[in-house]
């Protein structure tokens, strides 16, 4: 199916006033609600939801898109109306503490039951910020609806009737290069909140991963690892070797290969879940043809697919 077939005239909105993301969430909704008896019913309802999810983890994508959305029990429907805005307004981009202009807003009212396709529909968004700027760009700029869906028409996002790891994938995520120094690698470990990183070269091809656990081996004696007892052990300056090379030593040959971290763009939602639990691995990296395209951690799947 097609993400355009989602799509409906009537509920493209271009000209919304509202001057931060909840005016426009209760000005789309009482547009919607204008037009669809379900919503009109549980108008209020479902403002409720719609605002209180966005407040508990902000639906910025970047880019100068925001999705906020609510599933809704007993709609038994899926409605996705679109506005576009003259005046963007400021959003935080999910998680990340930064903020972006907003100017196209996809909001999603759902069945409870429906988390698949509101997901599918971000993965589409997402995929279209990525893939065809200059078509969003031309999408942002439109005011007439059918041309609007033309141009999602021209698009040509399809759907998948499962999720798979491409709709669950962070892909903002900047991958590290054997060239990069420890330092340099610490830094980022603690800015982005992240236990570990992605390594590719300079063609993109994936290479591996550098995590804590590299960086803190790298700080610790040799002789630890032919030791049973530290009780007794004193060392003078903790890491020293680390301290004096963090700006010197790149992670060419700390950084760790294993095929069990590697996935492809296909490997269906339920695969990627045993691997994690039955196998304790944390972050998954999605690679095709050799090429790295995104990273998938145990909180992408909580926020991404339980709490969407």
């Amino acid at each position: 199916m097609k993400f355009s077939s989602y799509l409906d005239p009537n509920l493209i909105f271009t000209d919304l006033k509202g001057k931060n993301p909840e005016e426009i969430i209760v000005e789309m909704i009482e547009k919607i609600a204008e037009k669809d008896k379900k919503v009109k019913a549980s108008k209020t309802l479902i403002e409720e939801a719609v605002i209180k999810r966005e407040k508990e983890i902000s639906t910025g994508i970047g880019h100068g898109i925001a999705i906020p959305h609510a599933r809704i029990e007993n709609l038994n429907d899926f409605i996705v109306a679109i506005g576009l805005l003259d005046e963007a307004v400021e959003c935080e981009i999910a998680a990340t503490h930064q903020n972006d202009k907003v100017n196209l807003v996809f909001l999603i009212i759902s069945d409870v039951l429906k988390n698949k396709n509101i997901l599918k529909v971000m993965s589409a968004v997402s995929k279209l910020a990525l893939k065809q700027g200059d078509l969003l760009e031309k999408i942002k700029a439109e005011r007439n609806p059918k041309k609007v869906i033309e141009y999602f028409n021209k698009a040509n996002i399809e759907f998948e009737h499962k999720i798979v790891a491409e709709d669950v994938l962070s892909p903002d995520v900047k991958p590290a290069t054997p060239d990069n120094t420890l330092e340099e690698i610490a830094k980022r470990l603690i800015l982005e909140e992240t236990s570990g990183l992605p390594v590719v070269d300079k063609n993109g091809k994936f290479l591996g991963e550098i995590t804590e656990r590299e960086l803190i081996d790298y700080g610790m004696p040799d002789y630890l690892s032919l030791m049973g007892d530290l009780n007794f052990l004193t060392v003078g300056e903790p890491f020293e070797e680390y301290l004096m090379n963090e700006s010197k030593v790149t992670i060419e040959k700390l950084y760790r290969v294993s095929d069990e971290i590697v996935i492809d763009g296909k490997t269906p939602i339920m695969e990627i879940c045993f691997i994690m639990v039955n196998k304790g691995i944390t972050r998954l990296y999605v690679v095709d043809n050799g090429k790295y395209h995104g990273m998938i951690k145990r909180s992408d799947i909580i926020k991404k697919v339980l709490h969407i």
